[in-house]
């Protein structure tokens, strides 16, 4: 999958920053810079242009999970059993097997942490049910919180026709996500490993190359 757009969201308050007018993202097709608590753009880079937005999904994705867990639907420690579906998912994985039990929390780790499209997909079960009904959640929240060029047609971000976003709506996405600040116990980790209901484990180790060791 293609990386074809980069959300920077700045976290920290009273920071001055000073951009000039250049291309400051030469290798990418679109971009844009935010700060987190005013929502003000400070650099953008072709922001509206629809792209397929791949595993940056499951920012929405989490954003769905973390929602239902604030509102009492879900919790961190309800267990999860494994579908055929989820465990067939190609792409990034980690490699679930059907028939397997896990938490909430090993499955989020396993999507914030390694990108796992089986382990979205089967939180994305969990929640609505079917990932149908979940991606419907998906892009009821978009409207709802003005992301209004972005639809999805699954959980993860394999490509497919009709699933597209904007870095702005990215940004946005991501804004949203980091009200519920537990996330960041999830994505702030760099390596750990899922154990098994058998006790083997998998390795699991932060795509996100920001994330320091």
């Amino acid at each position: 999958m293609k990386k074809i757009c980069i959300i920077f969201v700045l976290f920290f308050m009273g920071i001055s920053v000073c951009l000039a007018e250049e291309d400051l993202t030469p290798s990418a097709k679109s971009a844009i810079l935010i700060d987190k608590a005013s929502g003000e753009v400070l650099y953008e880079k072709n922001a509206d242009e629809k792209r397929p937005p791949a595993s940056m999904t499951k920012l929405a994705s989490m954003l769905i999970v973390m929602e239902e867990i604030d509102k009492g639907n879900l919790s961190f420690t309800d267990e999860v059993t494994i579908s055929e579906e989820a465990a067939n998912m190609g792409g990034s994985q980690v490699f679930l097997e059907a028939g397997e039990v896990y938490p909430v929390s090993s499955l989020l780790k396993g999507v914030a942490i390694a990108s796992g499209n089986d382990a979205v997909v089967a939180l994305a079960e969990k929640v609505a049910g079917s990932t149908g009904a979940f991606v419907d959640m998906m892009n009821k929240k978009m409207k709802e919180i003005g992301a209004n060029n972005t639809n999805f047609v699954n959980p993860h971000g394999l490509d497919a026709e009709n699933h597209y976003s904007t870095a702005r709506d990215m940004a946005t996405i991501a804004r949203n996500l980091l009200k519920y600040e537990t996330i960041l116990e999830y994505t702030s980790i760099y390596e750990e490993y899922l154990e098994k209901n058998d006790g083997t484990k998998t390795w699991l180790v932060n795509t996100n190359k920001v994330v320091c060791v």
